[in-house]
This record gives C-alpha cells, structure tokens and sequence, in this order.
C-alpha cells in the first residue's frame, strides 16, 4: 500500500498488467512486432485513380480530450434541394499491418484497445495508432471514405464507398464542441483558426439529432451507465468523475451508426460474409417486464423496443438520479453484444439495442480487430479481390473478438474499482449519500456519489430496497482487489 499511496500510476498499472495476463490478453508486444515497426517508414501513400484527393474537405475529428488514436474524421455539405452530403473517413489501418504480419498477430490475439485511467493498452504500437495510422491534425493520410447522402428530415438516400486521401484539419474534443453547440461555451480554437468550421459543427449536429429522433421512434434505447473516469494531477488520482453524455458525443455515435449501416449493407450487396455486431431480442424479456412493473409500467409480452425506449425515457425525465441503475439492469437482462458472421443471403440478426438491422463495427480499426477485418473485406470488393477471409475464418474470429471483448471490459471495470478504492483509502471514517444499487446472494450494493463510487455494504441489511437512499460509512478498501466496504449510518 506505501508504494499505492506515493505513485497512484505505477501502482494501478501493474495491478492492470496483472489484470490484463489473468484475462487471457497481452499486456506488451513481443520482439516480433518491434522489428516490424522499426521497418516503417512513414505514414502509408498510394496513387492511382482508385484514391480520391479529398485533403482539400473541412474535416474534423471530435473524440476525447486525451485521445490520440484517431479513427475517423467527418464532414458535410448542403447539397440539392435540402439535401445534406456526409462524409466519413476511416483510417486505412490495413495499409501498413497486413494480415498475418506480427503486428497483426498481436491484434488479432487482444482483439482490442483496452483503456485504464493509468495506462492504455493500445491493439496496435504507439507508433502506428497515435502517428502514421492515426488520423492526426494537418497531416495527409490514407482512409476509407464512406459517403452518405440524406434527406432534409433525416433519412438515407444513397451512400458511397471509395478509398481516398484526407488530412484533418480541427482536432476537437466532446465536451468543448458540446458546450459551444449548447451555449454555454466559445467555439474551441482548434475549430476557430478552420474558416466555416463552426457552420460544419452546427450541420452535423443537426443531421445528428435528426437521426436520433429516427432511431429512437423505431425503439432504440437510451441508457446512462454508471462508467466513472479517475482524474490525475501527475502521479496521483485527485477525482473521479463520471463521463456524461453530450451533443458532442451523441453527433459522433449517430454519424457512426450510420456508417456502420453502410458498411455493413456494402458488403451485403457484394454478396460478401461479414463480422456483424448484433444485440439479439432479449430472451429474459419477462424479467423486463417485471421490472417495469415494479415501477408502475405495463409492457408487451413480447419484446418490444419501441415500449421499452419509451419506458425508459419516462423513468430518465422522473427519477434521473437513479436511473444509472435502472439502465444496468436492463442492459444487463437484455444481454451483451457479439459479433456474429451474417451470410449475405440470409436474415439479419440486428441490432436490439439500436434498433437497426444492419450493423458491424467499421469506423475504430485502430483500436478494434472487427474493424480491421471489415476494412480488409471491402477493400478486397474495392479492388476486385479475393476476399481474404474465409467463411470459417470469420466465425473463429467472430467468437474469438466476442471473448476477449469481454474480458478487455472486465479489466476495465476492476481497474475503475481499484481506482475508486486508491482515491477512497484516506477517507476510511468518513460518511457519504449513498443509494442502494443492488441486493443478491452475495450481499448488498450501494453506490456513493461524490466521488462516483460502488462498494458493498456490511452488517445489517435486510430492509433495504434497490433504490433506496441512505447514509453509510467507508470502513476498508483493498485497491488490489477493488474492494470498498461500508457500513449503514443509522
């Protein structure tokens, strides 16, 4: 603990490097995969008719304030009779790691990037996902482009799908873009020095809610999940913080269900197995509706998005503060996404959560496998290629991304515990607000709010309910572990 409580970083990180081995993922690249990028030149470039000059496009990408592994850029036009032309660029990761390479060996083990607030576990080499694949500010780069056309109120007419060249000229961040879009802040300069960048932000954000007001009418849902974030002031961990949803964020995730969409019915109309990534209907629907039942809602027997957005919705405006929780359970009788191989013939699996039925992962290749390999699939139909996977292929890597999907998550949620118990060890004593989160077998839940935590609560516990508020006292935490114990104030 002395080592905890003077280097807060060096300490979660090796708790997260431990985490990361008991997982079944890769914490460091081998000798291998080292060689392979010392061979690198620079950044990927290709000529030919087959790539598009769209360097001179206003393009922007808006990701976190930290991020460096910049997957995709957008931009709009008006074009038309009220018509908006969208653009989206996604990295050309697969130009510099070919399939079966070292590097590609090591992605396709991990399958994914795996974020912990003291360390990054980056899919690909810092040199590649943050510089020569990573779509950085004023720099020329290599993309697939997907070019969306859509309607004064929202919906798709026609997309697009060519290689090309781009070069970001505003790396923006949520929640600055998100502050100046709700008023409350200045344009971010990054977005000021662009002429008409504030005229793209507004565009984009328009079409974006317009998108959003679409899917939610079809039944998509909207959840608030409890995913705090530690704040450091160099070494040490001064806060913890829970990410809110913003305009900024909401622009980002609707461009990009878009795109996905797109993507996924590109290879779909080329006859092409691909890796979808799908929310099945829920099968524990009855212990949904039991749920809302307790909170006076009567939903349909059988699974129902449309019914259970709108019971959502209702319970966000009514009780917000409780709603996190509400969310989790839902998501988690609904059951976790996976990837699946969909056959161009046969009926889509869709996406529950979304309420889409076409859907992949295609705009992170960066930092997600199934990204890469649906770049690879349609750059193959581009260029007229055989596609480099087989069916049997993708179904071992479909199962394969679904698993150590899961346990990159699992190493995120033990690293927020440990986080949350290293920023609580000095304040052992002290009381809090709580809420009861959870009640099973093994014990009682609550969760504090400031700073956002969870812990289990000892002693005495058999009149509370999920929901209810109280007050508690921290009695331990064991940042190792992720443990933090209170105990109810009565």
């Amino acid at each position: 603990m002395r080592q905890a409580l003077s280097n807060h970083r060096a300490s979660l990180s090796t708790i997260a490097i431990w985490a990361m081995f008991s997982r079944g993922l890769e914490p460091e690249f081998d000798v291998a995969v080292h060689k392979q990028v010392a061979h690198l030149e620079g950044p990927a470039r290709e000529d030919g008719p087959q790539i598009k000059d769209l360097t001179h496009l206003p393009w922007c990408s808006i990701d976190n304030d930290d991020s460096r592994d910049l997957d995709q850029l957008t931009a709009i036009e008006e074009i038309g009779l009220s018509q908006m032309q969208v653009y989206v660029a996604i990295s050309d990761v697969d130009a510099l790691v070919k399939k079966d390479s070292p590097i590609d060996a090591h992605a396709r083990h991990n399958t994914t990037s795996v974020y912990t607030s003291a360390r990054i576990f980056p899919m690909l080499p810092e040199r590649l996902c943050t510089d020569l694949t990573s779509l950085n500010q004023d720099q020329d780069r290599l993309a697939l482009v997907v070019e969306m056309v859509f309607s004064d109120d929202g919906v798709l007419v026609s997309s697009t799908l060519y290689r090309a060249m781009v070069r970001n000229k505003a790396k923006l961040a949520y929640d600055a873009v998100s502050a100046w879009i709700e008023g409350d802040a200045e344009l971010p300069d990054a977005a000021r020095r662009v002429s008409g960048m504030n005229v793209q932000l507004r565009l984009q954000d328009e079409l974006a809610q317009k998108l959003r007001v679409l899917r939610r009418a079809q039944g998509s849902l909207e959840f608030e999940t409890f995913q705090p974030r530690a704040m450091f002031a160099g070494e040490r961990i001064v806060d913890i913080r829970q990410q809110p949803q913003n305009r900024a964020r909401q622009l980002i995730e609707e461009l990009m269900i878009a795109t996905n969409g797109c993507t996924a019915r590109f290879l779909a109309a080329h006859g092409i197995a691909s890796l979808r990534r799908v929310v099945r209907s829920p099968e524990r629907w009855q212990r949904i509706v039991d749920v809302a039942h307790v909170y006076g809602v009567t939903l349909p027997r059988q699974p129902d998005g449309q019914a259970l957005e709108a019971f959502l919705a209702r319970q966000h405006q009514v009780d917000p503060l409780r709603f996190p929780d509400l969310s989790l359970v839902i998501v988690k009788l609904m059951g976790s996404g996976e990837y699946v191989v969909e056959d161009p013939q046969g009926e889509a699996i869709g996406h529950f959560g979304l309420a889409v039925q076409d859907y992949m992962h295609s705009t992170a290749p960066n930092r997600r496998y199934p990204d890469l390999l649906t770049l690879r699939l349609i750059k193959a139909v581009l260029s007229e290629s055989p596609a480099p996977y087989s069916t049997d292929e993708l179904a071992e890597l479909a199962a394969r991304c679904t698993a150590q999907e899961d346990a990159a998550q699992k190493v995120e949620r033990q690293m927020r515990k440990s986080e949350a118990a290293l920023l609580l060890h000095s304040r052992i004593g002290q009381t809090f607000d709580a809420i009861v989160t959870g009640a099973d077998t093994h014990g009682t839940w609550v969760r504090i709010f400031t700073p956002p935590a969870e812990g289990r609560l000892r002693g005495e516990a058999r009149d509370l309910r999920v929901g209810q508020p109280l007050r508690v006292k921290l009695v331990s935490t064991s940042v190792e572990r992720g443990f933090i114990d209170f105990l109810p104030v009565h």
